[in-house]
């Protein structure tokens, strides 16, 4: 008896070639979008072309070098100071704390006599003296902005700038107040989110660790830190090296904020 069903692998069997249809299209399809429109959305210089989108994708470029786009540039600028084992203060430092006391005649008015505020200021006294330098030093490029600090150191050449430093970083800190104690430190101070990439804030803040470039938080007046927080995670303050301050502080929330603002001025 002659069985007159169509063989599974043949041309006359319908659900074979509907099969193999599908597949090839899928196939073309996925060879368009890998190799072609995916490689070409790029805008790189290796990128440009189809054949060079293909070679690209195939992990084959016509030109490795040679036709490499440039750096990508940030929308805002950023601090450009490279710090050193040498700016951690001290004599290698080269800065002149008396100099430095006769130009920071200036600074008394935000910053105190003696480097602590009155004002919703940072306090300078006893701060280190990279973490100052380098932010002198960005108000004056524009990678840090602010209308008060722009025009106080226009004019201030970068020894100027080590001087205020050293003498401000001579200065002996004020008191840490009792709420700033480890049974009083808040949970994103002392162990940060490891979950939200998110480390602990004296691993790099002084508590229980120093950063090189890092700023000594404590006591600094409550308003300011949660300002300079929420500057971070809105983007309006990018001078922060490797963006590391802002893609923390995007991810805390609004009372993490508040509670290490609060912790680091000493406030209840």
């Amino acid at each position: 008896m002659n069985d007159h069903r169509p063989r599974l692998i043949s041309l006359r069997n319908p659900w074979f070639t509907a099969s193999a249809g599908a597949v090839l299209i899928l196939f073309l399809f996925t060879v368009f979008v890998g190799f072609v429109w995916l490689p070409s959305a790029q805008n790189d210089a290796l990128f440009k072309g189809l054949l060079n989108a293909i070679c690209s994708a195939a992990g084959v470029p016509r030109a490795w070098l040679s036709e490499a786009s440039p750096p990508v540039q940030p929308k805002a600028p950023v601090s450009s100071v490279v710090l050193t084992p040498d700016m951690l203060g001290g004599p290698s430092s080269g800065g002149s704390v008396g100099r430095g006391a006769t130009l920071a005649l200036r600074c008394t008015m935000c910053h105190g006599a003696r480097g602590v505020s009155a004002a919703n200021t940072p306090n300078l006294a006893g701060q280190y003296e990279a973490s100052i330098y380098k932010e002198l030093r960005d108000f004056q490029s524009g990678a840090r902005t602010s209308a008060v600090m722009a025009p106080m150191v226009v004019g201030l050449g970068d020894q100027d700038l080590r001087d205020l430093s050293a003498y401000y970083a001579s200065l002996p800190r004020g008191d840490v107040s009792a709420a700033q104690q480890a049974h009083a430190m808040p949970n994103i101070v002392a162990t940060g989110s490891p979950m939200r990439n998110i480390a602990p804030c004296g691993s790099c803040h002084g508590d229980m660790a120093i950063k090189l470039g890092a700023p000594w938080l404590g006591p600094q007046p409550h308003d300011y830190l949660k300002s300079q927080l929420e500057a971070f995670a809105n983007d309006r303050r990018h001078n922060d090296i490797s963006a590391q301050m802002r893609n923390i502080a995007r991810n805390m929330t609004a009372d993490e904020i508040n509670a290490s603002a609060s912790y680091y001025a000493g406030s209840k």
